[in-house]
C-alpha cells in the first residue's frame, strides 16, 4: 500500500503531548507515564486510531498504547485526540520489531492486531505481524496469562497466523471465520475502519485469540 506523505506530519507528531518519543526510556516504568498501575494494552498497527480510541473510551480503568510506524497515518489519530482527549491513551511511532526494547517482560496485558498488512509474498512472511518471529517478540513483553487478539478479512493470512501460533506453541483460545455472524462475540466487538469497509462489502471477518 502506497502511503501519501503529509507535509508537516512528522513535526506535528514530535510536538504532540499524546506521543511518547523516547519509549525505550520507559521500559518497565509505563505506570509513570499514566500515573497509575492499571493494566496496559497495545494495538500494533493501529491505523487512524478508531479501534484503540473506542477501547480507551469504554475502558477508562485500562491504559492503552497505539503503535503506528507511519507518520502519515498516525497524524490522523492525533487529530482525533485533539478533538477528544483520552487520558488513558498514548501513541508511539515505532517499528513493532522494537517492542522488547520499549516494554519489560510481563508489562503488557493484551495485544491487538487488526487487519495487519498481509505481506503476500512468501519471502516476506517474517514481516507479518502474526509470524513466529513477531510472536516471539510479543512473548517478551506479555504477562504470563496475556493474550493476543487478531482480526482480518484475509483468509490466507488468517490460515498462516493459525499455523504460526501452533508451531510456536501458543494456545488457540478462540477461532472464528465469520465473526459478524457470532452474536455473542459481536456484543463487545469494536470495528476498525477497515473492518467496517470490508464487512460492508460482504467479506467475512476472521478472528483468533491466542495465549501461551
Amino acid at each position: 500500500m502506497r502511503l501519501r506523505n503529509i507535509k508537516g506530519a512528522r513535526e506535528a507528531i514530535e510536538a504532540s503531548p499524546y506521543v511518547i518519543l523516547d519509549p525505550e526510556n520507559y521500559k518497565g516504568r509505563w505506570h509513570e507515564v499514566f500515573g497509575n498501575d492499571h493494566l496496559l494494552r497495545l494495538e500494533v498497527g493501529m491505523g487512524k486510531g478508531q479501534f484503540i480510541m473506542e477501547q480507551a473510551r469504554r475502558h477508562p480503568e485500562v491504559n492503552f498504547i497505539g503503535i503506528e510506524m507511519y507518520s502519515s497515518v498516525l497524524i490522523r489519530a492525533l487529530q482525533k485526540m485533539e478533538e477528544e482527549e483520552l487520558p488513558n491513551l498514548k501513541f508511539l511511532r515505532i517499528d513493532a520489531r522494537t517492542l522488547p526494547e520499549c516494554f519489560a517482560q510481563g508489562e503488557v496485558d493484551r495485544i491487538y492486531l487488526n487487519f495487519s498488512d498481509p505481506w503476500p509474498k512468501d519471502r516476506h512472511a517474517k514481516r507479518r505481524l502474526t509470524s513466529r518471529q513477531f510472536l516471539a517478540r510479543y512473548d517478551q513483553v506479555l504477562k504470563s496469562d496475556g493474550i493476543i487478539e487478531f482480526k482480518t478479512d484475509n483468509r490466507p493470512l488468517f490460515d498462516f497466523s493459525l499455523e504460526e501460533a501452533k508451531e510456536a506453541n501458543w494456545h488457540i483460545d478462540l477461532c472464528t471465520y465469520d465473526l459478524h455472524h457470532e452474536e455473542e462475540l459481536m456484543q463487545d466487538n469494536i470495528m476498525t475502519e477497515y473492518e467496517a469497509r470490508f464487512s460492508a462489502q460482504g467479506n467475512p471477518i476472521h478472528k483468533m485469540i491466542i495465549s501461551r
